[in-house]
Formats: structure tokens, sequence, C-alpha cells
């Protein structure tokens, strides 16, 4: 494989990050902001708990897709970034499939979670392992019932979209993802398995 992980997590971790007067952060051709992971956590939870449990499914499902498209828009702006061009576009020699191993150098770069890819099937199927990841935090004191990741969930649904589907903007929604590990369930690490839509017609976010 010619994408060196260890580098673009090296040399991406070096840009400084600073907000401008909004407390927005321009990188990779997008906005982003920088709030405590407290706050994104406790936001998730809040929603999943104040819901019926009957309600639950579709609670999750609505952080999923909002996480799922976030991560389209965002991913499309990373790979044809400047910071991308400079520092992942060199090490590319497979289309996409380098492409989606760097996008995951860049997610663990900028602490999202230290996540990698552990099983590809181009343009099939994807497995998403994450060693560490800011919602495996959401409650430290006993293990969550149901997983508990749907921003890494989301992202990487859509990151398969970018590399497999229609070209952007109309390959939004070509695979799903479910989440099957979780740190948060006392698993060992959260394993995301990225589908074909069209392979999961029975789909269901929670098990």
């Amino acid at each position: 494989m010619a994408i060196d992980r260890k580098k673009i997590i090296d040399d991406l971790s070096k840009i400084e990050i600073r907000g401008n007067e909004e407390g927005l952060i321009p990188a990779f051709n997008v906005l982003v902001n920088q709030l405590p992971t407290e706050f994104w956590n406790k936001f998730g939870v809040k929603i999943l708990n104040i819901v019926s449990p009957e309600l639950q499914e579709a609670a999750w499902g609505l952080l999923y897709n909002a996480a799922n498209t976030c991560g389209y828009h965002t991913g499309y702006g990373i790979i044809t970034s400047e910071e991308w061009k400079a520092v992942v576009a060199p090490m590319v020699e497979r289309i996409p499939e380098d492409i989606l191993y760097g996008a995951y150098a860049v997610f663990t770069a900028w602490g999202w979670a230290n996540a990698e890819i552990v099983d590809l099937v181009p343009g099939r199927r994807m497995v998403v392992r994450a060693y560490d990841y800011y919602e495996s935090d959401v409650n430290m004191e006993r293990k969550s019932p149901i997983p508990m990741a749907p921003m890494i969930t989301g992202v990487s649904s859509a990151f398969m979209d970018l590399a497999y589907g229609e070209p952007y903007p109309n390959g939004h929604r070509t695979f799903i993802c479910k989440q099957t590990k979780g740190i948060e369930c006392g698993d060992d690490f959260g394993e995301f398995v990225v589908t074909k839509v069209d392979e999961f017609a029975d789909f269901m976010f929670l098990s």
C-alpha cells in the first residue's frame, strides 16, 4: 500500500488550529468548529433518552443521517483541499482505494477517532475499526446497552459514497453503515461495516 498512514497523521497534526472571530476554523475547503467532545456526546445521549423506547431506532437514525450528510460534504472538501494535495495526494497510486485509506488517516489526525480500514472489497464492502473515539466516552461508569457512535457510522458510509458512488454530489446514500461493536458497549474496539444500500433491505441501525 502506497499510503503512509503515520506520515499523514504526523504531518497534518502539525497544522496550527486557530478559529476566526466566529469561532470557525477554515481548513480542508470547509469550516469546522472546535467544541468539547462532552458537548456532542451529551447532545446525542439527550436525543436518545428523550424519546420513548419504540422511537429510539428512529432517533439514532437521525444522528446517523446528520453525520452521514456532514461526512459526505466535508469528505469531499478534504480530498479536494490544498492540504490533501500537499500531504496525501503524492502517495495515491490506486484510485479510489488509496484515497479511502488516506481519508481515515486524516480522520485520525484531526482527532475524531483513531480509525482504520481493516477489510475492503472495492465497490461492495468495507470494515472499519476504531480503537479510540470520542463517542466511546458517553458513559465511562457503565456499559452502554446500545452502540453510541453514529458519527463514525455515518461518516464511514459517506466516505464509501465518495469513493464508489456517482461523482459528487450525486453519489450520496449509495452505501449504508452499521456499528457492530463498540468500546462503549464493553468491546475492545468499535467496528463499523459498510455495505451497499441494496444489500441491506432489512437494515436496522440498532440490534
